[in-house]
């Protein structure tokens, strides 16, 4: 996880930097000032890739490492089975034609698509969650 810490390490510093060279341009260069809507976009985006590299910095120091953040790893140390993938599972196909619906009924501000997107999406997502659930065992 630290590797992915360092990556969004990366993209905060960008972030913030871009954010001061774009408010000191747009203030210098444009008859208005400063330009709010870029500036507050550039620092809410360093913000959050900021508490996102804070939280995996935080996950990493409390797991074992993984291989990827040894530097004496071998490519065998990453093998082995890393869950269960439901092979004929018609579910994700649901989630991305509600999420599609969604995004359209989100484009054209119909309130009532938009209803019906949110309940079937969330049918879909209880279908996904719940397809291999076979209940609680009665033995």
């Amino acid at each position: 996880m630290k590797v992915e810490a360092r990556i969004f390490d990366i993209v905060t510093v960008f972030a913030f930097l871009v954010a001061v060279i774009y408010g000191v341009m747009t203030g210098a260069m444009t008859k208005d000032g400063v330009e709010p809507v870029g500036l507050v976009a550039l620092i809410l985006t360093g913000g959050l890739a900021l508490l996102a590299g804070s939280y995996l910095r935080f996950i990493s120091r409390r797991i074992e490492a993984r291989p990827e953040d040894r530097e004496d790893a071998e490519i065998s140390d990453g093998a082995g089975e890393l869950g269960f993938f439901s092979p004929g599972s018609y579910w994700p196909i649901a989630l991305a034609a509600c999420a599609a619906m969604g995004g359209l009924a989100l484009a054209f501000f119909h309130v009532w698509m938009l209803v019906i997107a949110i309940v079937a999406l969330l049918i879909a997502i209880g279908g996904l969650v719940f397809e291999y659930h076979t209940g609680p065992d009665h033995e």
